[in-house]
């Protein structure tokens, strides 16, 4: 991939880009989160993205995070549209124990949270985000070949051009380096459904 078509939105303080990996260091109080339970509205974290009108394809990102050490600091792979508009896939820590790996989808200005908890010894993390049309998928992989379907969701306003990425934050006063690399645009690996016939429009 040409990390030059990459665009910062709210570029980070501290971030170091080489030719084989992009280093990002969070700012406290830095968070991606719209209204739902929690009530507030966090649009602050570093994004980093390229756009595409294409409709079918891949977009694959190791993630690195062996700094985390506060409860939320996260990384991962994002789609951000505008601040009512965007999905991430992540690892957040939580304590010693255990880490949520999750994905959150913003339609409309409302955040949902979808997790399950893992080690908190893994620290290290591969993201696949594949567009077919306004559907997406998201997996993710602990070896970078064996990957697992997160979620399938409907982006409302993700029919058109798009942007996708990158992002690095710690929601509370804390801060890490996460590192992404081994970034890989294919053809769209999520491929077509050969099970139930779509209903008649």
């Amino acid at each position: 991939m040409d990390i030059k078509k990459f665009k910062w939105t709210r570029e980070p303080q501290q971030y170091k880009i080489f030719d084989d990996r992009i280093e990002i260091v969070t700012k406290p109080f830095t968070d991606l989160w719209q209204r739902t339970y929690y009530h507030f509205r966090n649009d602050n974290a570093p994004v980093f993205q390229m756009e595409t009108d294409e409709q079918f394809f891949s977009f694959v990102v190791k993630t690195e995070f062996h700094e985390s050490h506060h409860r939320f600091d996260q990384c991962g792979v994002v789609m951000y549209l505008d601040s009512d508009t965007w999905l991430k896939a992540s690892v957040e820590f939580e304590n010693e124990k255990f880490q949520h790996l999750g994905s959150v989808v913003t339609n409309n200005g409302y955040s949902d949270w979808a997790t399950t908890e893992i080690s908190s010894d893994i620290k290290t993390v591969w993201y696949r985000f594949s567009r077919r049309g306004d559907d997406y998928c998201v997996e993710c992989s602990f070896d970078g070949i064996t990957y697992h379907q997160m979620r399938i969701c409907h982006i409302f306003k993700g029919n058109g051009k798009i942007a996708f990425g990158i992002y690095a934050c710690s929601p509370e006063n804390s801060s890490f380096k996460a590192v992404f690399s081994d970034f890989e645009l294919t053809e769209c690996q999520w491929k077509a459904h050969d099970g139930q016939k779509p209903d008649k429009e």
